[in-house]
């Protein structure tokens, strides 16, 4: 295992120190509500962070590669970020100044047109609104019901749009007429059972049914919301040619084309936007996380022509956050200046080049995949029944595939997907998924944490271990965080059995 100057080991660690970290998890335990879900999952005491390292209040030293699920695009206390927040706060500017024009809010929307996708910039409008991304989506979803005046809306299976309670029906499918779920393609579970070009082509050639065929029981939307990648889905690019094709179909139909860039966005896919992969220009792109500079901002970009809204429409009484929008223009132009984004280009194919050799040596790593500094691992068990191919999406619960299947297969079969829509590891021609392991999925996340790394968990079985390492990330770190991966799977594999750990010997 690879070690950075600073590391520490836990028998290193000054016990009075041990002791204070106990204490501080122990009262957090008893005073905060259940629904605590990483602090679950990562039981430390942040204290100091500084790029990619974290230290708790134990003393140990961890390279954090969950960056506030994606929030911190150059990492913790970026010397830019700081600086433009410090300036702010010694100038004596207002923190808070709802929807009034200032210089930093003139700043932070002028860096961000310098950035947005060709063909939108110059029909753009920006709309503020509360800080969170669900509060963003949220408001783009009343955009596009108020310019077509129609109610309804086209989510994808997997998808993750934030936490209110409309965007709730939306990601997760709940019982709301207005939110129809179509199926998001993907090679490795793909819910026609071919994965590549054709399961793609299957699912466009589906949801151009659902919109057209009177009988389909969904009336034409508002719109269609899409991520270019799953990220709490677990890290499924979408193929480019789909994303493509869904932006024709909706166009069309004048259907307004919402495009999801809160965890894509800034950089992070080897892109300074995910939808530009595909060369699309979406009606909507709706952006939080790293556009606050680790500070909470969110706002939605959109056509002028779908500026319907009626002046004083509720937006939030925390969108005139001044930090965050100072914080967000030294992190945009800084990635833009430096060329972040294609930084994280090079080096995701790398790592994921790195993740695809340990697929080969352990059966239980079914899936490597992502786009940029955007990367999922996805666990399987490998003495599970493999699972059918074929059934219609929707059928299951979760929309996947399932069925009977040849058993567990080693991964001595692996073959690249199809170059151009998405980095993947295929298994075999037949695309047999194995079941998901999600208990060895957290299990190769205790063992990061051991190890001093954490890593994120994801997807719609838990089974997906996510990177989110900053764009700042250096090649040093890079090999570090993988080799910490490493050593963290094949201990979780040994604990897991035989199979799990087995090496490909043919």
């Amino acid at each position: 295992m690879k070690t950075l100057p600073g590391d520490a080991v836990d028998d290193d660690t000054a016990p009075g120190t041990r002791v204070a970290q106990e204490g501080i998890l122990r009262r957090q335990s008893a005073r905060e509500s259940a629904a605590r879900t990483y602090a679950r999952a990562l039981p430390i005491v942040p204290v100091r962070a500084r790029g990619l390292t974290i230290e708790g209040a134990d003393g140990r030293r961890y390279l954090d590669c969950l960056s506030g699920a994606g929030a911190l695009a150059l990492g913790h206390n970026h010397p830019v970020v700081l600086e433009a927040i410090r300036k702010v706060l010694d100038s004596g500017a207002p923190l808070n100044v709802l929807d009034l024009a200032t210089p930093v809010k003139d700043a932070f929307i002028t860096e961000l047109f310098h950035t947005l996708p060709p063909g939108l910039a110059d029909r753009a409008r920006v709309r503020f609104c509360g800080p969170a991304g669900s509060d963003a989506v949220e408001t783009a979803c009343e955009l596009v019901r108020s310019a077509t005046g129609r109610t309804g809306l086209i989510a994808f299976t997997g998808a993750c749009h934030g936490r209110t309670a409309g965007q709730h029906d939306a990601h997760t499918g709940a019982h709301d007429i207005r939110v129809t779920r179509l199926p998001y393609p993907q090679d490795y579970r793909c819910p026609f059972g071919v994965g590549g070009e054709t399961g793609a082509d299957l699912a466009a050639r589906w949801t151009e049914s659902v919109l057209d065929d009177p009988r389909s029981g969904v009336p034409l939307p508002a719109g269609m919301i899409v991520e270019p990648v799953q990220g709490e889905g677990g890290v499924i690019p979408a193929p480019d040619a789909w994303l493509r094709r869904m932006r024709q179909l909706t166009a069309d139909r004048s259907v307004p084309l919402i495009v999801d860039e809160i965890q894509t966005g800034v950089g992070r896919t080897g892109a300074f936007w995910a939808v530009e992969h595909s060369g699309v220009t979406p009606d909507v792109m709706v952006l939080s996380k790293a556009i606050g500079g680790s500070l909470p901002l969110a706002v939605v970009v959109h056509r002028d022509d779908l500026d319907t809204g009626e002046p004083g429409a509720p937006t939030g009484t925390f969108r005139g956050n001044q930090l965050a929008m100072a914080a967000g223009t030294a992190t945009l132009a800084h990635v833009r200046q430096n060329r972040l984004a294609e930084r994280a280009a090079t080096l995701g194919a790398r790592m994921l080049s790195r993740l695809r050799d340990l697929a080969r040596e352990f059966c239980c790593v079914g899936d490597v995949r992502g786009r940029g500094l955007m990367i999922g691992v996805e666990f399987v068990d490998p003495e599970g029944e493999a699972l059918g191919v074929g059934r219609v999406p929707g059928a299951e619960p979760d929309g996947d595939s399932v069925g009977g299947g040849s058993g567990a297969r080693c991964r001595d079969d692996v073959v690249e997907a199809p170059s151009g829509s998405w980095p993947s590891v295929m298994p075999d021609r037949a695309r047999r998924p194995l079941p998901a392991a999600p208990e060895l999925a957290a299990a190769v996340q205790r063992e990061c944490l051991r190890r001093g790394l954490i890593v994120g968990l994801g997807g719609r079985h838990a089974s997906v271990v996510r990177l989110l390492p900053p764009l700042t990330i250096t090649d040093e770190q890079a090999a570090a965080v993988l080799d910490r991966l490493a050593d963290a799977v094949r201990a979780a594999a040994r604990c897991h059995g035989g199979a799990a750990a087995a090496r490909n010997t043919q």
